[in-house]
């Protein structure tokens, strides 16, 4: 999979988590697809690791352990980064198409249940005598261990939350994805004070060309 390497710096570590959802802010680890503002803060493996703590997807003892073993095996790592660019590629295939009201690609679905079936097929239920979760060995499925989490909140996502809350951000280029749960169903940004603004300025600056 080719995805474009801009110069500037990953902030996989500290993107604002505005989707709702741990599966929509995985896929907002990239925004302006196809156009020159492209942003992609995963780059390499540790750029996954780094969003997973940020985003507080892992145990803190699952995530010392996956990154030992990532940096002991270039191979987990390449393996890693190539199977979280297809997943987030398909959580956003389904949820930009949700977004505006149209049936997700199949190849979307179909790449998005390939990897929730892998990562199921790895993992066993546990329960610590509250609630059961998944858990994967770190050291026997290190991939299915990072991005299960993932995997499983975009299928629960899309299989049992309500479609009219699944946006894409109006903003220009954005392309962020979030679940509104504002009370009158309105929300049209991924955030007010960047893209909302964003969008007052370019409507004063037309009213004032205009006058």
């Amino acid at each position: 999979m080719k995805v474009n390497l801009e110069p500037s710096h990953s902030r996989a570590g500290s993107l604002p988590l505005v989707g709702g959802n741990l599966a929509l802010d995985f896929a907002n680890t990239e925004s302006g697809r196809g156009h020159d503002s492209h942003q992609n803060h995963l780059r390499d493996a540790t750029n996954v690791l780094d969003w997973l703590s940020h985003a507080k997807a892992l145990a803190s003892d699952e995530e010392r352990r996956l990154r030992t073993e990532v940096e002991r095996s270039p191979s987990l790592a390449a393996q890693l980064i190539e199977q979280a660019l297809a997943l987030r590629a398909a959580i956003h295939g389904v949820g930009a198409a949700i977004g505006h009201g149209l049936a997700p690609p199949a190849a979307s679905l179909a790449a998005l249940s390939a990897f929730y079936a892998q990562a199921v097929s790895h993992g066993a239920l546990a329960s610590d005598g509250g609630p059961c979760r998944w858990r994967w060995s770190v050291r026997e499925s290190p991939v299915e261990a990072a991005l299960g989490p993932v995997a499983l909140a975009a299928v629960e996502l899309f299989t049992s939350g309500d479609f009219s809350r699944i946006r894409e951000c109006g903003g220009h280029f954005c392309g962020w994805l979030f679940y509104d749960v504002s009370k009158n169903n309105r929300r049209r940004w991924c955030e007010m004070e960047v893209c909302g603004n964003r969008a007052k300025q370019k409507r004063l600056a037309a009213r004032r060309r205009g006058g």
